[in-house]
């Protein structure tokens, strides 16, 4: 069976933490979306790319305002 999220790491734009974020596999192949750092609470914007084998491509940049 295929799984239908992935569990993905990434370090912080503004203040380098490591944290994490679930990857909804199923929301097509390229995704973007904003999530706020674990750690400092700032906006995040993520851009995924999916393809058969899961995440492809994960890019985090500080949120545009």
């Amino acid at each position: 069976m295929t799984e239908l999220q992935e569990d993905y790491s990434y370090h912080c734009p503004y203040c380098a933490a490591l944290t994490s974020v679930v990857i909804d596999l199923t929301g097509g192949s390229h995704q973007t979306f904003v999530t706020d750092c674990e750690i400092c609470c700032r906006p995040i914007t993520a851009t995924v790319t999916v393809d058969k084998d899961g995440i492809s491509s994960f890019e985090a940049r500080k949120e545009d305002n």
